[in-house]
């Protein structure tokens, strides 16, 4: 079996999306929302270096915990199943699991709580 080899990230420039805006706005708005979402995981994996300690497990758990009260509310869990490096692995469970919403949830609430725990750099479901 041979690997693939994914093809390094291509940031458009402002005069590029205001081209392609012109021709195709739904493309250039996805682009430039994808761009910016990359932009950010960029600057969290380059704001620590090899030397900076890595994430409090105490911490994180205490934000885990948070984002369960959070998503208790509306029947939904979360689980901390392990942190490997500077990467926080969760487990969406109760009505999160299966839901449509579950990856929003995931963005806007837990990598918000839980990525601005010092040190985590990624927030991951996993299954």
């Amino acid at each position: 079996m041979s690997s693939t080899v994914k093809s390094p990230i291509r940031f458009y420039s402002e005069d590029e999306l205001d081209a392609l805006e012109a021709e195709d706005p739904l493309a250039a708005a996805k682009i430039a929302h994808a761009q910016a979402m990359a932009e950010r995981g960029l600057d969290r994996q380059k704001r620590y270096g090899p030397d900076d300690p890595l994430p409090d497990p105490a911490a994180v758990a205490e934000a885990v915990q948070t984002v369960r009260h959070i998503l208790h509310r509306d029947g939904g869990d979360i689980e901390l199943v392990e942190i490997i490096e500077r990467d926080v692995r969760v487990r969406m469970k109760g009505a999160c699991a299966g839901c449509p919403n579950a990856v929003i949830d995931l963005k806007q609430v837990v990598e918000r709580i839980v990525g601005a725990v010092p040190g985590v750099v990624s927030v991951s479901n996993t299954f």
